[in-house]
């Protein structure tokens, strides 16, 4: 019997992440792919991504608008709560089998809970995993708990979800997806991505990304420009920035990040969304991966390049050895830019593992989905773990 997978997606880089197993489910004769898309993908401030999805191929089944006009903490919540009705009108409409959801993302708790109270088994992928400076992690764990099969990165987040009393034959160490798009997707040259990008790619560039630090009560521009300021400073390197998400305070590092590219239109250039194929090749290209993104951590070491890793977002995850910490300030950049231009960093590069797998994820979750007994999966026990 065919089964109706339901993969609801946020963000651009939640949709990027997925990609492979959405284009799996849907070529599968098994499942009945559904596309549920949300949140940044129709807000015009953030590149109106879900436009993308249609060029990838893929249907749309419901687009569910939750956004307000800012990013503060009350519209944040009342935005959860849009997209709570919103979900529940296409889960009634299209009445999937079971959902996938990925990561940590504040609208999967509403995509969880209503899956829950429709009695729709949730698929979670990222679970088990830790960033000390993000209240994310918060929202991860809580998804766990609202989730019925789990997909980690690592045996140690197998390990972890176990631990928040998830079943063991529901949980399966799969590796990071987003490493599966690193060797499906046909990577740019550096002259075709200058070309796409309308770039001149000659001179060396770091990649950038930089989100709020969602549990600190950081001074966000203060930070953006010690860090800007560092990077300027390291020879006459360009700067490619992939704007914030729309987390609280993401808005102002948009905005302050748009008026460097208007002082320095030569060096600094920023793009709502590069799309998975532009970013994972620029990636490939850059001198560096540079903020506090997860890519940084997860998808850059399988292409060995050398991360720096700012402030405390990413903190608790198992890293690669290509990546360097660094505090958010003008020295703790300076200081990391030296470690990366170390010529014994430099060869180590070459020989890079990444702990997060070798990019069979999607391939790992099929195989393991096709003998799930479906019907057993709503009465979940709780797994007690043997003290001793």
């Amino acid at each position: 019997m065919v089964k109706k997978a339901c993969v609801v997606t946020a963000t651009r880089a939640e949709y990027g992440l997925l990609k492979p197993l959405i284009q799996a489910l849907n070529e599968s004769a098994n499942y009945e792919l559904q596309l549920i898309v949300s949140g940044t993908h129709l807000s015009s401030e953030f590149g109106m991504t879900w436009h993308a999805i249609e060029q990838d191929g893929f249907s749309i089944d419901a687009k569910v608008d939750m956004l307000l006009s800012n990013d503060s903490s009350t519209a944040v919540v009342k935005s959860l709560g849009l997209l709570c009705i919103g979900i529940a009108d296409a889960f009634e409409r299209l009445k999937p089998d079971f959902i996938v959801i990925l990561g940590d993302r504040y609208e999967m708790i509403g995509v969880a809970t209503a899956a829950n109270i429709f009695k729709i088994p949730v698929v979670h992928l990222h679970g088990g995993e830790i960033t000390e400076g993000a209240s994310d992690d918060n929202f991860r764990h809580a998804l766990t708990k609202l989730s019925h099969i789990h997909f980690t990165s690592t045996d140690e987040y197998r390990e972890r979800v176990i631990q928040l009393g998830e079943q063991p034959m529901y949980v399966c160490n799969s590796g990071a997806i987003g490493i599966d798009n690193i060797n499906i997707l046909p990577l740019l040259t550096k002259e075709e991505l200058a070309k796409s990008l309308k770039l001149d790619l000659s001179i060396p560039f770091f990649l950038m990304t930089y989100h709020p630090v969602t549990v600190s009560e950081q001074d966000i521009i203060k930070e953006i420009d010690d860090i800007m300021s560092a990077l300027l400073s390291d020879g006459l390197k360009q700067i490619i920035v992939t704007l914030s998400n729309a987390d609280v305070g993401g808005r102002t590092i948009n905005e302050c990040m748009r008026k460097w590219s208007e002082k320095h239109p030569d060096r600094i250039h920023c793009f709502a969304s590069l799309g998975q194929l532009r970013y994972l090749s620029a990636v490939k290209h850059c001198e560096a991966v540079v903020g506090n993104s997860s890519s940084g951590i997860l998808e850059a070491p399988s292409l060995f390049v050398p991360t720096i890793n700012i402030g405390n977002r990413q903190a608790g995850r198992l890293q690669a050895d290509s990546i360097i910490n660094c505090e958010p300030t003008f020295n703790g950049v300076s200081e990391a830019l030296e470690k990366i231009s170390d010529s014994t960093f430099k060869k180590s590069l070459g020989s890079i593992k990444n702990p997060y797998g070798n990019g069979n994820t999607v391939k790992e979750i099929m195989s393991f989905i096709e003998n799930i007994e479906w019907s057993t999966l709503l009465s979940k026990k709780f797994f007690n773990i043997k003290t001793y």
